[in-house]
């Protein structure tokens, strides 16, 4: 099982603070680095945050970086670190450009992109960006077809329902071939419908192993049902801000984990050194 982290990069990361996470993470082994998308947030919001009790997003309301933009300044900065979304809000945004993003960053970075994908959970998001709430799982889907399209084809062009593309020139492609691996994001069963149907990966997000054992029993029963083994899919898991000691690190080994995502937060730079040295060290128990 391999080890990665994952940063909210935002309004009070200072640039010499991303460039430091990126250099800790890669000096101490890890295999990776994700950074979330949201590009708003608000004070006030109905919706409900699907992975907390009280349905409201940890830390409250703050500025996240771009995640296309903090993982290509830290590709310039690293060398063997993959670099993840976790997760890009597909339905919300242009497929070409995040396309785009895509291919450029896996082309600047040698192929180390993991493209992380969800449908989102905050409609006021959705409205401030005059971007449908409903069917943004059809939409995602359309979206991603598009995708692989202009990733894969000499000639891309796609006709769907909620976006066409006439033949056109597209480049630079992906370094990774046929694509980047797309990872699944979500615990429900429709998302691990859409993963084992289409996915690479699946990012589990905010799970304990006793709750994710069920989960990684419906995700090998789907991929079977389309004619897929269970390795075609990397189970990609993090057990987000709860604690984990190295005899939990065994039970998600145990349990088919292949990579868990750990916190690498900190105050300042020396801080994130201390927090490197400990994951470094749990990694020692897998």
């Amino acid at each position: 099982m391999k080890l990665g982290v994952f940063v909210g990069f935002n309004t009070h990361t200072p640039p010499e603070q991303i460039a430091a996470t990126g250099r800790v993470a890669e000096e101490r082994g890890l295999h990776s680095l994700w950074c979330p998308e949201h590009v708003l947030h608000f004070r006030a919001y109905s919706s409900r945050y699907p992975y907390a009790a009280d349905g409201r997003i940890p830390g409250g309301a703050v500025g996240l970086m771009d995640p296309f933009s903090a993982l290509t300044f830290l590709a310039a900065r690293t060398e063997r670190l993959r670099l993840g979304t976790g997760v890009c809000l597909v339905p919300q945004r242009n497929p070409v450009y995040t396309a785009k993003a895509v291919a450029d960053l896996d082309h600047l970075s040698g192929g180390r992109v993991d493209f992380g994908v969800g449908i989102g959970w905050l409609r006021e998001e959705f409205e401030a960006l005059g971007v449908p709430w409903e069917r943004r799982a059809a939409r995602t889907r359309d979206y991603l077809a598009l995708m692989q399209r202009l990733w894969c084809d000499d000639h891309p062009q796609h006709a769907g329902d909620f976006h066409a593309l006439p033949d056109c020139v597209f480049g630079p492609r992906p370094v990774q071939k046929p694509h980047p691996p797309i990872f699944f994001g979500g615990n429900s069963p429709p998302a691990l419908r859409r993963v084992a149907e289409l996915g690479q990966g699946w990012y589990g997000h905010d799970l304990l192993p006793d709750a994710l054992a069920p989960l990684l029993a419906d995700l090998d029963a789907r991929l079977a049902e389309n004619g897929r083994p269970p390795e075609a899919v990397d189970r990609t898991v993090s057990p987000f801000f709860h604690p984990v000691d190295r005899a939990m690190l065994r039970r998600y080994r145990d349990l088919g984990v292949d990579q868990l995502l750990l916190p690498l937060m900190a105050a300042d730079v020396d801080g994130l050194e201390r927090r490197g040295d400990e994951i470094a060290g749990l990694a020692a128990a897998v």
